[in-house]
């Protein structure tokens, strides 16, 4: 798939062309996300491939099923920058210029909020896969057509909390915590769940300390991490500060018992970046990894689009698309508001599982896993089976 530009027209997959006559009606799916910017390497790692495979494995098989007529997909998708107002701009030209007839959810949970009143005004469904909040359901009461996958954000920032309470319990960690957040809308959503939960659970929290979203520099912060004696250290971060903040706790020989950074430590490539020493290293989100539906998934992507998913938010995303495709097939039109309905009320057979929304929002989720072996496993969930065993970091291997 080649991106031109800001803009990405992702036309019929060439696989799909080949499959014989196809119908020429089409259906158009909108996208805006990051291409370029603070939080374009995560997209490219998480979002745009996984997308294009969703779009390759639909027009593969044919198009979507939408009333007895099989309907292919045509993507349409713009560069937000990683700045809410072009995501604003992109959304307004995909409902009203490119009159899409669906969108793909923006990435990151401060696009997702800024975009949220224009994608509703569309009447359109806004499944979201990266992105949360604390108070969703005043949230949804308001935009009854957004759907969030990750849960809430308490769900996700107070894994690792139950996940060191229950650790303490054995003996295998001590009681200070440093804690870390990147200064923004994901960071302060985290900490207002995280910090309060630690302190309730009787950690005593010895540092702490946020930063800006593309901070540069970020051996600070370890450095007084370290100096404060902390047993366990807990980063709410984005991608590139959780790859620098190992980094610099491995050039600091900073080794607490537990090290955790927040979204981007389920990438393959932070296992790939550190190799052995990503050993017992925690990070937001998780997956079975052995499951029969990701290793489907995976080997999927990595033939199709040459990127290796992560043990989260890729199956995540791909989980949002099944659902939204699933839901249009089930009532047969592009009625979005009928689909809307089908995706409230429908349970759905993902990659990461039978999916079903409780008020719109999903109560079962991965919230903490741990790198065994070369192999990201969920450690913690909320409503569903840990994968394997929370464990204590070895010491840094260089």
């Amino acid at each position: 798939m080649k991106y031109t530009g800001t803009v990405l027209l992702a036309v019929i997959a060439s696989a799909a062309l080949n499959a014989g006559s196809v119908s020429a009606d089409t259906i158009r799916i909108g996208a805006s996300a990051p291409r370029s910017g603070p939080q374009a390497g995560a997209a490219s790692a998480v979002y745009w491939p996984t997308l294009e495979l969703w779009v390759h494995n639909v027009n593969e098989a044919g198009g979507l099923d939408v009333g007895g007529e099989k309907m292919m997909i045509e993507l349409v998708a713009y560069d937000d920058k990683s700045q809410p107002d072009e995501a604003v701009k992109n959304i307004q030209r995909l409902t009203t210029q490119d009159k899409v007839d669906f969108i793909a959810a923006p990435y990151s949970t401060g696009l997702n909020l800024a975009t949220a009143p224009l994608i509703a005004r569309a009447g359109l469904p806004q499944i979201v896969a990266t992105g949360n909040l604390n108070d969703l359901e005043p949230f949804v009461e308001k935009w009854p057509n957004t759907f969030w996958l990750l849960g809430r954000a308490s769900d996700l920032s107070t894994g690792i909390v139950g996940t060191l309470s229950s650790m303490r319990e054995k003996g295998e960690v001590g009681n200070k915590v440093a804690l870390v957040y990147v200064g923004d809308a994901f960071g302060l959503e985290m900490m207002a769940g995280g910090k309060p939960a630690f302190e309730e659970a009787g950690f005593e929290i010895v540092y702490e300390s946020s930063y800006p979203i593309g901070a540069q520099d970020l051996a600070p912060i370890i450095s007084g991490a370290k100096s404060s004696g902390a047993d366990a250290f807990v980063a709410y971060s984005y991608p590139p500060d959780s790859f620098a903040l190992t980094e610099q706790a491995q050039v600091q020989s900073f080794n607490p018992a537990v090290f955790y950074v927040g979204v981007g430590g389920a990438l393959t490539g932070f296992g790939e970046r550190f190799g052995d020493g990503v050993e017992g290293v925690m990070s937001m989100g998780g997956i079975d990894p052995v499951s029969d539906a990701y290793q489907q998934f995976r080997t999927q992507q990595i033939a199709v689009t040459g990127v290796a998913p992560d043990y989260w938010a890729n199956p995540i995303v791909y989980a949002g698309m099944e659902i939204l495709g699933t839901a249009i097939e089930r009532v047969g039109s592009l009625d979005k508001a009928a689909v809307i309905s089908e995706i409230q009320s429908g349970s759905f057979d993902t990659v990461i599982g039978q999916v079903s929304f409780s008020n719109n929002i999903v109560e079962q989720v991965w919230n903490v896993g741990q790198w065994h072996d070369g192999v990201f496993y969920g450690v913690n969930a909320k409503g569903l089976d840990a994968a394997a065993d929370p464990f204590v970091k070895p010491v840094w291997s260089r």
